[in-house]
């Protein structure tokens, strides 16, 4: 189980390494990009950043999780508890015995799919805000460039003879726009698509620790016989009938007596 910790880790290690590799093959490139609008280009990069830095610490915190649940199957009692997702689920488990019933398995699965889902919140959130700022840049971009054109329109003046040079001069606005729009959004989805794809990598490690303990759990679960109120009602009947019978003897020699 460690060793698929450890994969998966390592996948996610390779990920960014990439990225960065590719960032400094074409750094003087992705400068120019993201030189076009330093405040909001600056923020999605910012952004990204610490999603990828929330994606690597989610993964260290599941590392005492993998631990304590390798010590659970093969029988070690006597860990310390997880400090974090399966804290409760771990008290649990250590004060029942190993055998459980399946109704109380479905409602433990339960309680750790809820919590994995909740631990996967906030990177799920950074994805989302990379996503709006890529929009927010857009049009951004967008409401500067037709400002910069009606700006360029209103104050042409047709009979000036330097009209090009007025033309390539009020271009410079609006053309900054577009440049703001696509580089922002450009940024905005790369920066979401690997955060995105960290996040899958963290969703891997938590499916893996949900289906070992589950199996390990239904390998120990009590299932409910449900012919076994049949079959137990008859005696249940003949006992009642003996036990009439009996007090009824004892009512009659109480009163011969």
């Amino acid at each position: 189980m460690t060793n698929q910790f450890h994969r998966t880790l390592n996948i996610m290690a390779l990920i960014v390494a990439v990225l960065f590799i590719l960032l400094g093959i074409w750094h003087v490139d992705f400068l120019e990009l993201a030189s076009t609008n330093y405040v909001i280009n600056g923020i999605i990069i910012g952004t990204g950043l610490f999603g990828i830095g929330l994606c690597f610490y989610e993964m260290m915190r599941l590392l005492p999780e993998y631990r304590w649940m390798n010590a659970y199957i093969h029988g070690r009692r006597n860990m310390k508890l997880p400090p974090h997702i399966l804290r409760q689920i771990a008290t649990i488990l250590q004060r029942r015995p190993c055998r459980i019933y399946a109704d109380t398995l479905a409602g433990l699965m339960d309680m750790i799919a809820e919590r994995f889902n909740y631990a996967r919140d906030s990177i799920r959130f950074i994805t989302s805000t990379l996503i709006f700022l890529g929009l927010f840049g857009t049009f951004w971009g967008l409401l500067t460039t037709l400002g910069g054109f009606g700006d360029l329109i209103s104050n042409l003046n047709l009979d000036d003879a330097d009209i090009m040079l007025q033309m390539q001069d009020g271009l410079a606005t609006p053309l900054a726009g577009m440049a703001t729009a696509f580089t922002s959004s450009l940024l905005g989805l790369g920066a979401s698509l690997i955060v995105g794809l960290l996040d899958h990598m963290v969703g891997i490690a938590h499916n893996t620790i949900y289906t070992e303990i589950g199996d390990y759990m239904a390998a120990h679960t009590h299932t409910v016989d449900a012919d076994a109120p049949t079959r137990v009602l008859p005696n249940i009947d003949l006992n009642t009938q003996k036990i009439t019978a009996l007090v009824e003897n004892i009512e009659r020699n109480s009163v011969t007596e």
